[in-house]
């Protein structure tokens, strides 16, 4: 009688950041040798997993997944393991997990406090990472409440027994955490008004940041901390609720069409975040953002005005309007007069947060690979505090205010006309359409290539900004007959858009990237950089060099990768400066496809590869002191000037 095949270990689900490394282990046992064959289910689709046929299942998570693991016997028998789910979180602040995580839960949302009325739904919602996945229970006063076992606490009409403290525990075998501890009031409630949602008093119909940092200038000293601190801002944002575009190194052309479609987005009741690092200036009231092709010496006409941009927020009715300027505020002209600053609209929404005050530096801190300025240092110690948002920036001015290398040399600025306590923790009650493409680029699977000698090659997409991506490659298996094996990615002959995606990019990105990624070893990786200036595919190589066992002859086989235009490089397309809809634009798959596989002779390739190294200091800003006045212009309408620019060419350097 043959002996059933019997599961010992199942696998387990599990909750992890993006780029975490795991294992998923099955283990079964049958009087005969066993089979394993893993299957994933993303959507509706489920799939076998190329070359996934060992007991365990080495994952680097890169989206929630499904899994399961079928045990095959010589008779032909086959049992399935239980499907797990590997929930992947995209957002994480960095320093959340421990520098030694072991899988114990660890908290990344808090429920809220509520004013409920009588009759109405009660939600709360936490969430926790954890290996294994944690569970949850709920508590009212510190009492267990039986029913409530999920990330979500869901009442369907709250009594007035329901007010009280509660919280949440999260658990697994290594430990268990518990969430802040939230009052809720259930009672009657007047007719609600305009700025109340549910049981919170303010809440947005939708949250969008554009973030831009400039570092490597044409005609001015290059920088070091904006492209760190944009990244770290992206991911912060992101964790509040923001749909976040954040760009590298952008001239006035690209400045202003990424500024024009930011507008065309914001509508009634949304929260709208500028935030620029980089090169600046200030004259007569008006700040200036300095492009990477502005030339010598500063002009207004050359550069882009903040106050213009918050004008054309403004006329969009958002309920928050924060502007951010990570940036110097020197005068020009050391001779020119106290800058009159226009008061703010009064509209009641908006809030200005300057890193500096007038006339003065904003600095920056080096630190080996990352440089961070003062300014992010302590903004993102705050930003995601529960309060508002004047408030939050006033903990951020007193924290820099405190810090001894700046004394006295740079004091943070806040100007507001805000009415309501708003903070950027507040939740989001979509109305109409919404922005649901901002911030959404390249969304790439990893994928498993195989060349015609039988080597499997994986292929994974990491977006460290929205217009810088790294493609890595590694092999998976190699067949028994080749040997001394060496893969490539690089640019085919004809070498379409190298020209443009060679760009010089900062050091920092590469260490960023192994930062979010928590990289393991590459056979190679490929940077590409400034891909709001490619308005066609990007045609990638992948080269395998080896040798024949059996002849010694050297070989190499060539696979050509198509990577489809990112909505980011659509952004700043010609047709889209003619649509005022952005949420109507056509937008490609973000899909890659196998073209022209065929094998080459070997021969030398050009190399990408990831160079880990120091990032150099270098000097901050420091205007010019030529004694010529900047004359003040009028600065036409945002989107005709952005049309014009347009006009002459993607990416063109203006004059």
């Amino acid at each position: 009688m043959q002996k059933a095949i019997v599961i010992t270990e199942q696998p387990v689900s599990v909750s992890v950041p993006v780029g975490y490394s795991f294992t998923l282990r099955c283990r079964a046992e049958a009087c005969t040798s066993l089979q394993y064959q893993w299957f994933c289910q993303h959507q509706s689709a489920c799939c076998q997993i190329p070359g996934a046929t060992e007991q365990d299942l080495l994952i680097t998570a890169q989206q929630t997944q499904l899994y399961t693991c079928r045990i095959n016997d010589l008779h032909k028998n086959a049992v399935f393991s239980n499907w797990v789910k590997v929930e992947v979180h995209q957002c994480v602040a960095r320093g959340l997990l421990p520098q030694l995580w072991r899988g114990e839960p660890v908290i990344i949302l808090n429920p809220a406090e509520q004013k409920v009325e009588v009759g109405k739904p009660l939600q709360l919602r936490c969430a926790a990472m954890g290996v294994p996945a944690p569970n949850y229970q709920w508590y009212r006063n510190g009492n267990v409440l039986e029913h409530q076992k999920r990330k979500k606490l869901w009442i369907n009409h709250a009594k007035v027994s329901d007010s009280g403290t509660y919280l949440c525990c999260a658990s697994n075998s290594h430990g268990e955490h518990w969430t802040n501890a939230v009052d809720i009031h259930v009672g009657e409630q007047s007719q609600p008004t305009p700025g109340t949602c549910r049981s919170e008093k303010f809440f947005a119909t939708d949250k969008i940041a554009l973030l831009v940092g400039n570092n490597h200038y044409q005609h001015h000293p290059n920088l070091m901390a904006p492209v760190t601190d944009v990244f770290e801002l992206s991911l912060l944002l992101k964790q509040l609720g923001f749909q976040v575009v954040s760009l590298l190194d952008l001239n006035k052309a690209e400045m202003m069409t990424a500024v024009s479609r930011f507008l065309q987005l914001l509508g009634k009741g949304v929260y709208a975040i500028f935030y620029y690092a980089g090169h600046g200036y200030e004259h007569l009231g008006r700040n200036y953002m300095v492009p990477i092709d502005a030339p010598q010496p500063y002009a207004p006409e050359n550069c882009i005005s903040v106050q213009r941009i918050l004008q054309k927020m403004q006329q969009r009715q958002t309920a928050l309007n924060l502007i951010l300027l990570d940036t110097c505020r020197k005068w020009y002209n050391p001779e020119c007069p106290l800058s009159q600053v226009q008061p703010l609209e009064p509209w009641g929404n908006t809030v200005y947060g300057y890193a500096t005050s007038e006339d003065a530096e904003a600095y920056e801190l080096q630190d080996g690979e990352f440089s961070s300025g003062i300014f992010m240092k302590y903004l993102k110690k705050h930003i995601l505090q529960e309060k508002k948002v004047t408030h939050m920036l006033e903990d951020v001015l007193e924290d820099i205010g405190r810090d001894p290398l700046v004394t006295g040399k740079q004091v943070m600025e806040i100007k507001h006309t805000l009415k309501e306590a708003r903070a950027l923790t507040d939740p989001v009650c979509p109305s109409g359409a919404a922005a649901a493409r901002w911030g959404r680029s390249y969304e790439l699977l990893s994928e498993i290539v195989t060349f015609p000698c039988g080597a499997r090659v994986e292929l994974r997409f990491h977006q460290v900004f929205s217009n810088v991506i790294y493609v890595c490659a590694k092999l998976q298996a190699l067949p028994a007959h080749i040997a001394d094996v060496r893969l490539l990615l690089c640019w085919p002959t004809e070498r379409q858009g190298a020209d443009i995606l060679k760009d010089s990019c900062p050091n920092q990105v590469e260490s960023l990237l192994a930062s979010v990624c928590k990289q393991e070893e590459q056979d190679c990786v490929f940077q590409l950089n400034g891909l709001q200036k490619i308005q066609m595919d990007v045609l990638l190589q992948l080269d395998l060099h080896y040798t024949q066992l059996s002849t010694k002859q050297r070989t190499c086989e060539s696979l050509q990768k198509i990577l489809q235009k990112s909505l980011v490089a659509q952004l700043f397309s010609h047709r889209n400066s003619a649509q005022p809809n952005y949420q109507q634009t056509p937008v490609s798959a973000g899909s890659l496809c196998l073209r022209n596989m065929s094998t080459l002779s070997a021969g030398p390739k050009a190399q990408a590869s990831l160079r880990m190294g120091s990032g150099h200091s270098l000097p901050s800003s420091n205007p010019s002191n030529s004694c010529s006045e900047p004359e003040e212009n009028d600065e036409s309408n945002l989107s005709e000037l952005c049309s014009a620019l347009l006009r002459a060419g993607p990416g063109q350097d203006c004059p």
